[in-house]
């Protein structure tokens, strides 16, 4: 049995859930986590909870949700004892892929520089101030801290992996109940036809979807009407009507499975009921947006392109280039 208490974590989303008229959820993410924490919990559950554990207790605590890292108070403010027991915590829940962040001063250095894609999207948005917002594949919750900054009303954010669930904690820990959540279930588990968010993001997603017109039409089924999509993926250069299929792996990950062009995916959102959708963003991943550091020690971009063409993937493929679209649910 895993000591991770998934009722006090989730008690007061679950409890705003049944007063807001979406008790069936509640009750279907009440199942979920019981099978994910009671009936069958994996098996680093308690390493991961004795590295949350292990933070140190700090009150009266400042935080900055709109720099480039997440910012909880400042250099300098812990005593010696605190600040080692931090990063012993902080270190026990690597590797941490997406951020940054600055506990007191320890700076998280991730794999990815979120704050990147963020600068490149946030322009782009409409208002977040007062919005619910769903964040599909969330990670380690980045992007919905920055949502929150921006005034949201409401972020969940929505991840199955449970040590981005433990990161994400880490920075609830301090930053107390604030109306941000991660939920350690796949999009699949969501009920069809929720209707209960005004912008959903789907970034980093939908190239790992066998059916992503699927994907598509369940991210539509989240957004009330008027809402708003986010999506950003994988694109390849192109006309309309084509996407590569990759044979196996594409940049040695094996579970990629359409990377559309452009004026593909937007044809896929018109097929999908999506309308004024716009490409707001196309970029190139960099060796420098996506690395290794010393919070992330396993292979990173420079690893999975061409050593002699890093134009290209290392199967050959175009190297990786995402795109931004904006669409609307009429």
């Amino acid at each position: 049995m895993s000591n991770f208490d998934w009722k006090t974590c989730f008690g007061r989303l679950l409890t705003e859930l049944d007063n807001t008229g979406q008790s069936s959820w509640a009750d279907s993410v009440r199942s979920q986590l019981t099978h994910r924490f009671d009936d069958n919990p994996h098996g680093d559950l308690g390493r991961w909870q004795s590295a949350l554990d292990n933070l140190p207790d700090i009150s009266g605590i400042t935080s900055e949700l709109n720099t480039s890292a997440i910012t909880l108070g400042s250099a300098g403010s812990l005593s010696s004892n605190q600040q080692q027991a931090l990063e012993r915590g902080l270190r026990g829940l690597m590797p941490w892929r997406k951020g940054p962040f600055d506990f007191f001063g320890t700076h998280i250095d991730t794999e990815w520089r979120s704050d990147w894609k963020w600068d490149r999207v946030s322009p782009y948005l409409s208002d977040l101030a007062g919005r619910r917002i769903l964040d599909v594949g969330c990670g380690s919750g980045y992007h919905c801290w920055r949502m929150l900054g921006e005034g949201a009303e409401r972020v969940i954010g929505i991840d199955p992996g449970l040590l981005f669930m433990f990161q994400f904690l880490s920075l609830k820990r301090y930053l107390g109940e604030v109306p941000v959540d991660l939920l350690p279930i796949r999009m699949e588990d969501l009920p069809e036809g929720l209707e209960a968010f005004d912008t959903t993001f789907s970034m980093g997603v939908l190239y790992h979807r066998r059916s992503p017109l699927d994907h598509l039409l369940e991210l539509k089924g989240t957004l009330r009407l008027g809402g708003e999509l986010v999506l950003e993926t994988l694109i390849v250069d192109g006309p309309e009507g084509f996407s590569l299929m990759p044979e196996d792996r594409y940049g040695q990950m094996r579970n990629v499975w359409f990377l559309p062009s452009c004026d593909t995916l937007l044809r896929w959102l018109d097929r999908t009921g999506f309308r004024n959708a716009r490409v707001v963003d196309v970029s190139e991943t960099s060796t420098d947006e996506q690395r290794s550091t010393d919070w992330m020690r396993f292979n990173s971009l420079k690893d999975f392109l061409d050593p002699a063409d890093p134009t290209k993937t290392i199967e050959g493929y175009p190297g990786p280039k995402r795109a931004t679209i904006i669409a609307e649910k009429p």
